[in-house]
């Protein structure tokens, strides 16, 4: 398992066959997104990472308004989650 996956679903408790969903449409996520690119930078840290369908994952790699507001919806999970 690459690190980044790993570090995604430890952070939220998962397991490697649980069901993930998107966290942008509630689908199967079957990749975890670096929003930030490693060429670019960016870490394989929580803050960077968000579980996306294949559908929305090459969107995000396509549109970068579409990126930046994954940025925003992965922000606000991140901070509901914590509320728990």
């Amino acid at each position: 398992m690459q690190n980044h996956v790993r570090v995604y679903i430890n952070y939220f408790g998962y397991g490697e066959q649980d069901f993930i969903p998107c966290e942008y449409s509630g689908q199967r996520a079957v990749d975890i997104h670096h929003l930030t690119p490693r060429s670019q930078g960016g870490k394989d840290i929580i803050d960077n990472l968000m579980a996306l369908s294949r559908e929305f994952h090459n969107k995000a790699h396509d549109d970068k308004n579409f990126n930046e507001e994954l940025k925003k919806i992965h922000k606000k999970n991140l901070e509901l989650f914590n509320e728990k």
